[in-house]
């Protein structure tokens, strides 16, 4: 799939996105690689957002969109004509939900099985970015949809530190807006683990295209880059998990 026209810019966050038209005459919101974190928020947003509707979870399709450097000569904002030029070849991008709102904790409330379910799996992938403030999750035809997953996995900003981040508590999902609601994470640890085998591990992985693995220091190649993705989840995923004590630590301490 190839991008066509730059619609315009959703002024939030820091992979500068944009709603973009494809070649398919659908609308997407389009994450650049050449923007804030770069390829590592396009990983993180592949490996998360597949992760998650393996999961079960409620997400926008997620696919990979060429991107023609040329697009940038019919754009009058130099910020985005830079944008554009850095973020050549495959981007990463999201089904456009066109009326779509933001999610308002006063007045959306998910039940308790689905708001454990998420808090589960954040705290999981380390995503440090589904707060109050941030909810990063739309109400889109009254079904809510979690989006934005580049600052989940921020382990891989710091290789030499993989192995400890496995096995982290993720002290920060204190701070995750659905944490009140999330009355059953003893109750979903288990189902929600045992589906993330080995193979599904691999399965996700394998979507990382070559162009965003290669050129990392300490790996020789991209394929030995995604198998350091694979074992870090593996290692996460296995029991005793205490990312779980940590968020039923936390929720303890808001009652």
């Amino acid at each position: 799939m190839c991008a066509t026209r730059y619609v315009t810019p959703l002024r939030e966050g820091g992979s500068l996105p944009a709603v973009v038209e494809a070649d398919d005459d659908g609308l997407y919101v389009m994450k650049f690689r050449g923007a804030g974190q770069g390829r590592k928020a396009l990983i993180a947003e592949i490996i998360g957002g597949e992760l998650a509707r393996r999961l079960g979870l409620p997400v926008p399709e997620i696919v990979l969109i060429e991107l023609d450097p040329d697009m940038a000569r019919t754009e009058p904002d130099p910020e985005i004509q830079h944008l554009i030029r850095e973020s050549a070849g495959l981007n990463l991008a999201l089904d456009y939900l066109p009326g779509s709102v933001n999610y308002d904790p006063l007045v959306d409330r998910p039940n308790a099985e689905l708001a454990s379910r998420i808090v589960w799996f954040d705290a999981f992938v380390t995503n440090v970015d589904r707060t109050p403030r941030n909810t990063n999750m739309l109400l889109w035809h009254r079904r809510l949809t979690l989006i934005d997953h580049g600052a989940a996995l921020y382990f891989h900003h710091n290789w030499a530190g993989a192995a400890d981040a496995a096995a982290s508590r993720f002290a920060p999902i204190k701070d995750h807006v659905l944490l009140p609601l999330a009355d059953q994470l003893a109750q979903v640890d288990e189902a929600l683990a045992a589906q993330i085998t080995p193979q599904l591990v691999q399965a996700i992985v394998d979507l990382i295209p070559d162009s965003w693995l290669i050129d990392e220091p300490g790996f020789s190649d991209a394929d030995a880059h995604r198998r350091a993705y694979a074992d870090y989840l593996n290692r996460r995923v296995r029991a005793p998990r205490a990312f779980v004590e940590e968020a039923l630590h936390a929720r303890s301490l808001q009652l």
